[in-house]
């Protein structure tokens, strides 16, 4: 998704109070005080993310794991840094207690677009790390089968993979054939 800018510093209570139950039905980031509107996806972006969420639901759904699409939020809180993101999809096999966000996810994929692509490789990467539990942060193109993998373990070295090749998402055990996440495409 693509993102604007609201300049007004705003601190992570109130963002949250106002986040919470929009009306109006517009999402926002929130990065140490400064908030960024989300933009509306495209048709490709829509169809690898729900690829996405469906091998991992089809994949978990006897566990104790629950996925999560793009209208749930990731909180990141640690000293004088502060970040809720939404991913386009989560997974997280920990009991999380907050209503409108998770602290706790295994799993993170993010689709990437020509505004995002950047911010996703860097500020969120970035951020996405300070999150003790997670293991495994996956970058897909929307529009071009190529999949990109940043592991803990691997102390975050990215993972391409491309058309004709598999993955293996350690994190909850699940094997993924990129053609599958981009049957759109042929």
């Amino acid at each position: 998704m693509s993102a604007l800018t609201k300049s007004a510093h705003i601190s992570p209570e109130d963002y949250l109070l106002g986040e919470n139950d929009r009306p109006d039905g517009i999402k926002y980031e929130y990065v140490n005080g400064q908030i960024y509107a989300m933009m509306g996806a495209s048709r490709g972006h829509n169809l690898v993310s729900g690829e996405f969420f469906a091998a991992l639901h089809a994949h978990l759904k006897d566990s104790r794991c629950q996925i999560f699409q793009s209208n749930m939020k990731v909180g990141i809180q640690t000293i004088g840094d502060t970040r809720y993101y939404y991913p386009d999809v989560q997974v997280t096999c920990e009991e999380e207690t907050e209503g409108h966000f998770n602290t706790s996810p295994c799993l993170i994929v993010e689709v990437l677009s020509g505004s995002t692509a950047r911010k996703d490789r860097t500020e969120k990467l970035t951020g996405y790390r300070l999150l003790p539990t997670l293991q495994e942060y996956v970058l897909c193109s929307q529009d071009t089968p190529i999949v990109e993998v940043y592991r803990r373990r691997a102390e975050w070295q990215v993972e391409r993979y491309l058309s004709g090749q598999n993955f293996l998402l350690e994190s909850v055990g699940l094997e993924v054939a990129v053609d599958g996440l981009y049957r759109f495409l042929r």
